[in-house]
């Protein structure tokens, strides 16, 4: 249930194929993507908390400083296409719990990651 036992790996094309980042252990908020040059480059990922596979959630943001259109995914999952959001991710928030949609909303409309990840400014 904890940040730490988040995984997660983002991949440039579908099906989890291409140039893959991999995150271990830990809730982390990227303000702008360029920080890893994967800004609107994301076709595919993998989302999973180790202990307990309910418990992760995932904000795709298609603008910097977690604005713009979003998609939400909650729970340990494999998204091989993005369909209409592919290439358009350009920031995140993964946290390892399940968020509420009222959490969530607070997020998206404050455009402020929960104090207890880890968060990547540029």
């Amino acid at each position: 249930m904890a940040n730490k036992d988040v995984r997660f790996s983002l991949h440039e094309h579908n099906n989890l194929e291409g140039r893959r980042i991999a995150f271990r252990r830990g809730g982390i908020a990227i303000r702008d993507l360029n920080a890893f040059r994967f800004n609107d480059q994301l076709s595919s990922f993998r989302l999973r908390n180790t202990e307990d596979r309910d418990e992760v959630t995932m904000i795709l943001f298609a603008d910097n400083n977690f604005r713009g259109s979003n998609r939400v995914y909650r729970g340990s999952t494999v998204v091989n296409s993005l369909g209409d959001f592919n290439d358009q991710a350009s920031s995140l928030i993964v946290v390892g719990r399940r968020l509420s949609d009222s959490q969530v909303n607070h997020i998206i409309s404050n455009r402020r990651p929960p104090s207890d990840v880890l968060f990547v400014r540029s």
